[in-house]
């Protein structure tokens, strides 16, 4: 009898979900609340799987499975979910049951902040390196539908919290993670504890032949360490000249790399990417890198002539004298700080969206030094005001995008930028981070010289 796969939501990996569970010669039906978009629907018709969508998900077909697999996007505890684990039916992720059907080598990325330039940056360089290598999680197709249809020796794959949830017996080769602070807390009962248990699950069943790469320098991270046993190998980086991390930058902006002893340099004003945070996702992707035996100079090279992540402190163009930077990824506070942090101009910064349980506190010092004007992008900006009156000169409402950019234009003097930075996620005025920096950059296109 064939075993009864249901996964939940049809978007990328749920898709791709479905058709590894077809190929693989399962019984297969796919169920989204929402509505599927047309290109899932072409595929899901290609391989001949059942679908329903738009309505609650059909109890009975659902908890007649013998394994089901979650799409990120879903929480786990919505009732039908409940229902299943109180059937005591297997609920893991699109990356979990990928997993059992390839034996390539997995290099997998998290972090509150910085992860998707990093997995990007990582595979850039193994590219470059001539590996068979495939991209694949939060960026990328979906890991589920390339074990399907590809086969790559190497996956670079950028987990959320969301996805590192339901992973069991799934094992990276290379784990990193870049930095923790507070985000998606409404996912997590709002405790911290749980949200960093989640990301730490990107280290589970590592053994000697593996590495662990993280910021030394992370309270959070180095905390829930001393918690932690493994035995994979630890390579951390730095900013701070340490003898012990596999990457640190020194006094002068020389990066220097440690692992396994193999000695290399770089400089730091080599970097294609700019900005302090950017330095160490480049350490972070030269460590996997030189793990995975890939010659120092294609690393070099590769971290010198990368381009630059859309929505990430993405340059739009100067009007005027103003410089206008699209940073609409940056979903959360830890994120706008290091975008404030690379800033050497007065700012205009668009701050707001759907809060998360933001603290403001972490960038009000950046806030006061560097920025002239906020302009609020939300449909309900009081915690923003209740933060920030009075402590920068000028601060106002939006509520459209081409509104918020015709007040920054009329803010900004010659000299300055202007930061779509908002610290939130997007959902209570775009359809996504994607879609408001889209909007972002078209509004400033259209203004005059």
């Amino acid at each position: 009898m064939k075993k009864r796969i249901v996964v939940l939501g049809g978007g990328e990996s749920g898709a791709g979900a479905a058709v590894l569970a077809k190929v693989k010669g399962m019984d297969v039906f796919l169920t989204d609340m929402g509505k599927i978009a047309p290109k899932y629907k072409q595929l899901l018709a290609q391989y001949d799987i059942e679908w329903e969508e738009g309505h609650p998900h059909t109890e009975s077909r659902v908890l007649a499975a013998d394994e089901i697999i979650k799409s990120p996007g879903v929480p786990g505890n919505v009732p039908i979910l409940v229902k299943a684990q109180q059937k005591s039916i297997p609920v893991i992720s699109e990356i979990e049951f990928a997993g059992r059907y390839t034996d390539a080598k997995m290099v997998c990325i998290t972090g509150s902040n910085g992860k998707t330039t990093t997995t990007l940056l990582t595979y850039h360089i193994l590219q470059k390196a001539g590996l068979n290598v495939g991209l694949a999680g939060n960026v990328g197709k979906s890991l589920a539908l390339q074990v399907a249809t590809e086969s790559h020796d190497v996956y670079v794959i950028e987990l959320s919290s969301f996805q590192l949830d339901n992973m069991y017996d799934f094992k990276a080769n290379v784990a990193v993670i870049l930095n923790i602070t507070p985000d998606h807390l409404d996912r997590y009962d709002y405790k911290m504890e749980n949200y960093v248990a989640a990301k730490f699950r990107i280290m589970q069943n590592q053994t000697s032949d593996d590495a662990f790469i993280y910021w030394h320098d992370d309270p959070v991270v180095t905390a829930q360490l001393k918690h932690v046993t493994s035995e994979a190998r630890m390579l951390p980086f730095s900013a701070l000249d340490e003898e012990d991390c596999a990457a640190c930058l020194d006094e002068s902006g020389l990066m220097k790399f440690n692992v396994g002893g193999r000695h290399w340099e770089m400089p730091r004003a080599q970097l294609s990417l700019k900005g302090l945070h950017n330095v160490y996702n480049s350490m972070a992707a030269g460590i996997s890198a030189t793990f995975l035996n890939v010659n120092d100079e294609v690393i070099r090279r590769a971290l010198a002539d990368f381009e630059a992540v859309e929505h990430r402190l993405e340059y739009v163009r100067t009007v005027g004298g103003v410089t206008y930077i699209n940073d609409s990824k940056a979903t959360n506070v830890n994120a706008t700080w290091y975008a404030l942090e690379s800033m050497t101009t007065p700012v205009v910064l668009i701050l707001g969206g759907k809060d998360k349980g933001n603290d403001y506190s972490e960038i009000e010092d950046f806030v006061k030094e560097k920025v002239k004007a906020i302009v609020c992008l939300g449909v309900d900006n009081s915690k923003l005001h209740k933060f920030f009156d009075g402590k920068v000169p000028n601060i106002t409402d939006a509520r459209s995008m081409p509104e918020a950019v015709a007040k920054c234009h009329a803010y900004a003097q010659k000299g300055d930028t202007v930061l779509l930075s908002p610290c939130c996620a997007s959902f209570d005025l775009f359809k996504n981070m994607e879609d408001r920096g889209c909007q972002f950059k078209d509004c400033v296109r259209k203004l005059d010289d």
